[in-house]
């Protein structure tokens, strides 16, 4: 019988073994030292029967040895193995939630960065959300990341979650949960938040997919702070405060791109650096793409001319090098906007890129959409491409629907693509998107085209004066569209002339009207209704550029074909004979003026009434003559009137009550009431500012008149404010040699001399003569 003692010397050294594995594998909960295990033998058997001669028998079998791993042993190696596994878990986690630092060329907004430290660092014991928003490329990312950063030391735990897709924000959220160790779910991540009464802050970047309820995510507590970037502003309905990304400021672009172009800053490179980043619009994307074009080919003064050139190229082109880890060029941050809108948002924002990028109105459409076809008019197939554009905002009964468009125009302010500015009701593109959404379009005359029709049948369907879609409006995209430079439907032609001359840009409106008259006595004949208005509205353009003698001209053959088609009192022979009376004002006629409006007056009131708006437009003309005839009381009487029945018909702010309202100022300056005069040129001023703009010529002339009130009033330092102004603006506007200019030039001459300013009176007043002389012999 082999001897009990080799089995258990064979169980011993298996002990050992198993003992030195163990001791290599597990490890204790600090990781650092061995775990000490306890392995012993096992209990001896019995002992034998003694033998005969007293001596003992062999022992009896061993029970085996006693392994002393206890159940928890055994669980701490299942536990010490996950741990590890765990721990990679969570500096994972940390690296997809870590909160990079701004660019190092992170330059100026420190008007945002002041407001948001104001709104973090107020009312505590409140969650604090701020919302960053604007268009792709703004810099609203930067921005909140150098606010974290210079704040840093005020928050317990900082959060980065890229929140452009739900799947982001999901592992963002469990990021948060295992790095705390609360778990390993977005559930988990938002109870962490929301139970722990700390300064935790969370940027949620790129919050731009607007069907993404970020309401969702948001921890629902009293705590907190969360700064969210995204080109929706409908996100403003979760912040406490926000700020509206736009443009830099020239001097922080101008550094900007100095920075990031590796350039010193001089005089000179500044000057040249100024000029890129006008052009490129202060947008902190371009800048700093231009920057990086300019680092590599090291010639900042060539940059400019390669732009005009290559713009579509260079906004596309990522540098190989960059300052941060934004991924897109200014061109495809755009495009993966665009390619996130429906077929018809997508369509309306790329017709809207052949409108002007400002003062972009649902009325222009609107308007368009009542288009009525005539004869005389651009036929169905011409006008096709605004037809069938206009047709995806109809409703079923043929209808404009405005909800419709609402819905269109929504889709494109969720991606900052459009803005829309509350007060004036008009919708507005960057200047870089806009050029951009042109580059999208395979036949860009066809959309240009479009655009034109569309014009030119909004504008068919707009009332003169029209509050809705005024001309301030309308010039710009109007000028947009002669500057392409293909063919424009006569009749359309003569409505874009009505636009410019009632903005005051008479000079664009009667090298439009001249065309069409020429193009009209060709088709049409001399004597076609069609080319005697034409003729009408240009005398009435000429009068308004100071050519007295050729809109003289023209409105005498108009009258004399008036009178043989039409006869004496048509409503249009009258308007003629109007229209020649205030032309011989103007030429210093004034007894002619005067014989003509007598008569038209008196037949107005026969066959349109006393409250017929061309009634009313007679007596303001004859009181004007009144008043220059020296008959200053019957001039008084008409524009009383005048003013009372335009307030009730018009209202109080429509142009036509404004021109009343200065009529009767200018009266009254001459009969030597000057308060009265002071008190309704002030705000005949005021409210043409409001209407027709700064520099509008009527604008300029309530101006003018004012400042003839403060000379009589004797308040020369403010008559020669206004006057120097109205000169310097009618000098650019209306020319060196126009009528008006040339009174201006005389109102400051006699100001200057009231102010003891001799030599400077002199030379204006030797001006004044010599062009007088040269006008008017």
């Amino acid at each position: 019988m082999e001897p009990s003692g080799g089995t258990e010397m064979l169980q011993q050294t298996s002990m050992v073994a198993l003992s030195q594995q163990l001791e290599g594998t597990i490890l204790s909960p600090d990781h650092f030292r061995p775990l000490q295990l306890s392995i012993t033998g096992g209990q001896g058997g019995s002992g034998g029967q003694g033998h005969p001669d007293g001596t003992g028998g062999p022992g009896g079998a061993g029970m085996g040895p006693t392994v002393n791993i206890t159940a928890q042993q055994l669980t701490l190696s299942t536990f010490t193995s996950d741990q590890a596994s765990q721990q990679s878990k969570i500096q994972a986690a940390q690296m997809s939630n870590h909160c990079p630092p701004p660019s190092r060329i992170f330059q100026g907004r420190r008007d945002i960065l002041d407001k948001m430290q104001d709104f973090f660092t107020s009312s505590p014991r409140i969650q604090k959300i701020y919302l960053l928003h604007g268009l792709g490329g703004a810099g609203k990312t930067q921005i909140a990341l150098k606010f974290i950063k210079d704040l840093s030391s005020r928050f317990s735990d900082i959060f980065f979650i890229d929140t452009s897709t739900i799947a982001t924000i999901d592992a963002g959220l469990k990021n948060i949960a295992i790095v705390k160790e609360f778990g390993d779910s977005q559930q988990d991540g938002l109870q962490w938040l929301t139970s722990k009464v700390e300064e935790w802050i969370i940027l949620f970047d790129n919050a731009d997919d607007p069907s993404i309820n970020l309401h969702d995510f948001i921890p629902e507590c009293d705590h907190g702070n969360i700064i969210i970037t995204s080109r929706n502003p409908a996100l403003s309905l979760h912040a406490g405060s926000l700020s509206l990304v736009g443009d830099m400021e020239e001097a922080d672009a101008t550094a900007l791109l100095l920075k990031s172009a590796g350039q010193k800053a001089t005089v000179c490179t500044k000057q040249i650096a100024a000029e890129i980043v006008k052009t490129l619009y202060y947008l902190p994307l371009a800048i700093v793409q231009a920057g990086a074009f300019i680092l590599r080919s090291r010639n900042l003064g060539s940059y400019l001319n390669l732009y005009m050139k290559n713009q579509t190229q260079l906004l596309s082109e990522k540098p190989a090098q960059s300052y941060d880890h934004y991924a897109w060029t200014v061109y495809t941050t755009w495009e993966m906007s665009f390619d996130q809108l429906s077929p018809l948002a997508a369509m309306f924002l790329q017709h809207c890129s052949f409108l002007h990028f400002n003062g972009i109105s649902e009325e222009i459409f609107r308007y368009a959409s009542k288009y009525q076809f005539c004869s005389d008019g651009p036929s169905k197939e011409e006008l096709q491409g605004g037809v069938e554009f206009l047709s995806h905002f109809l409703g079923s009964t043929g209808e404009w629907d405005s909800f419709q468009f609402t819905i269109a125009m929504n889709e494109v302010q969720a991606y900052s693509l459009i803005s829309f500015d509350e007060e004036t009701k008009l919708f507005s593109i960057h200047p870089l998107v806009h050029a951009w959404g042109q580059s999208t379009i395979s036949d860009p005359r066809k959309y240009m085209h479009t655009m034109q029709v569309i014009l030119g049948m909004a504008i068919s369907e707009r009332q003169e004066w029209d509050g809705a879609l005024p001309s301030l409006v309308l010039c710009p995209h109007i000028e947009l569209a002669v500057k392409s430079d293909m063919y424009l439907a006569p009749v359309f032609a003569s409505h874009y002339a009505w636009v410019f001359r009632e903005a005051g840009k008479y000079k664009q409106g009667a090298r439009m009207l001249e065309a069409v008259l020429e193009e009209y006595k060709q088709i049409l004949g001399e004597n076609h209704p069609e080319t005697v208005s034409t003729m009408s509205s240009l005398g009435n353009t000429y009068l308004e550029l100071g050519d007295y003698q050729n809109a003289k001209d023209l409105q005498v053959i108009v009258l004399e074909g008036d009178k043989q088609v039409l006869g004496e009192d048509h409503p249009y022979t009258l308007l003629a004979i109007g229209n020649l009376g205030t032309t011989y004002q103007h030429l210093g006629d004034y007894q002619n003026a005067k014989d003509l409006q007598v008569g038209v007056l008196d037949k107005r009131k026969q066959i349109l009434g006393e409250d017929h708006p061309d009634t009313i437009g007679a007596m303001s003309n004859l009181g004007s003559t009144y008043r220059q005839l020296g008959e200053y009381h019957n001039a008084k009487d008409l524009q009383i009137t005048v003013l009372e029945k335009r307030k009730q018909i018009l209202g109080e702010d429509h142009p036509d009550t404004l021109c009343a309202m200065g009529n009767l100022g200018i009266t009254y300056q001459q009969l030597g009431d000057y308060q009265s005069a002071k008190g309704l040129e002030i705000t005949v001023l005021e409210k043409r500012k409001q209407i027709l703009g700064r520099d509008h010529p009527e604008t300029l002339r309530a101006m003018e008149d004012l400042g003839s009130t403060y000379q009589c009033l004797e308040e020369y330092q403010n008559a020669k404010h206004l006057q120097v102004t109205v000169l310097d603006k009618r000098k650019q506007i209306l020319g060196e040699d126009h009528p008006d200019t040339i009174w201006a030039m005389g109102n400051l001459g006699s100001i200057y001399r009231y102010l003891g300013d001799y030599q400077n009176a002199k030379d204006l007043q030797v001006t004044v003569l010599k062009r007088r002389k040269a006008d008017s012999g």
